[in-house]
């Protein structure tokens, strides 16, 4: 499978590939792929050495019945079945398998970028470099606005963990160091212009415009997916995301330009969501349609 590959080419390997069953995205573009299945099925698909940059936000397995705090009320803090842990070994087991299945379909100079607590970020640490990943840099994201901690019985919660990874230590990765310094980023109050990118961001969690069509419980940021998209890619890449959720990797490719995205999710909530979003951010281009 050579670099010159379009995701037209991929979605028709992709359908196939040896299988007597066919997997077909539910919406597609020329730069922009979404398919509704388990991320694994549809991986196992995919070409070896494929894909330029992964992001991925796996279930942190936090949800046990806890409350938590959002928009100044008390609500359950479970999020749904798939964020439910199914033990230490099963938690850690699953996270190896999609693990394993992101470093197949990465290039040699390929890196991945996971987000995370502490209810799975050390696991996923823990996994990259059992893998023969190269961790680049562990990034604090903190929250500026972060809801406060009902419970008073530990600090108050206000950060999330990013690993950036690449596939090979020998490989060349992407790296846009002068846009990282010298770019403008207003929703970062500890950016200095000039200076060099920090390993702490600090950007607020997703204001209420990005909420338009319904949220995601664990949705990102725009600014934070620009701010990687930005980083570590550069023009016509394929990026993807194995954990698609409400489409914030995917928008932030759409407002970058020039690169291409692969989403996943098992839900179809989540799906439809991405596309009313992409949709509102394209302004009913007819270039999106569905297949």
């Amino acid at each position: 499978m050579t670099d010159s590959l379009v995701l037209e080419d991929l979605v028709k390997y992709v359908s196939k590939n040896g299988s007597k069953t066919s997997i077909k995205p539910v919406f597609k573009t020329e730069s922009f792929c979404l398919y509704q299945d388990n991320s694994l099925t549809v991986m196992s698909r995919f070409p070896e050495g494929y894909v330029d940059m992964i992001f991925a936000d796996p279930p942190y397995m936090l949800s046990n019945d806890g409350i938590t705090c959002h928009a100044g009320k008390m609500v359950n803090v479970n999020k749904g079945k798939w964020d439910r842990s199914q033990g230490f070994e099963n938690d850690v087991a699953f996270h190896e398998q999609w693990i394993t299945e992101c470093r197949r379909v990465l290039k040699p100079e390929g890196t991945i970028w996971i987000s995370g607590t502490m209810h799975s970020i050390y696991q996923c640490g823990f996994l990259l470099q059992k893998q023969g990943f190269h961790l680049l840099n562990d990034i604090a994201w903190f929250k500026p606005n972060a809801a406060p901690n009902l419970a008073c019985t530990t600090f108050a919660h206000s950060h999330e963990t990013l690993l950036w990874a690449r596939k090979e230590k020998k490989a060349k990765s992407t790296f846009n160091y002068d846009l990282m310094k010298n770019g403008s980023f207003p929703e970062d109050k500890m950016k200095r212009y000039s200076k060099q990118m920090r390993s702490v961001w600090s950007i607020p969690t997703p204001p209420q415009e990005e909420k338009e069509f319904g949220k995601h419980p664990t949705q990102k940021p725009i600014a934070l997916l620009k701010r990687i998209v930005l980083s570590s890619t550069k023009e016509d890449d394929i990026v993807f995301d194995p954990f698609n959720g409400g489409g914030t990797t995917g928008l932030a490719c759409k407002l970058v330009g020039n690169r291409k995205y692969i989403g996943i999710d098992i839900s179809e909530d989540y799906i439809n969501l991405t596309v009313k979003r992409i949709k509102k951010l394209s302004k009913q281009s007819t270039i999106f349609e569905y297949t």
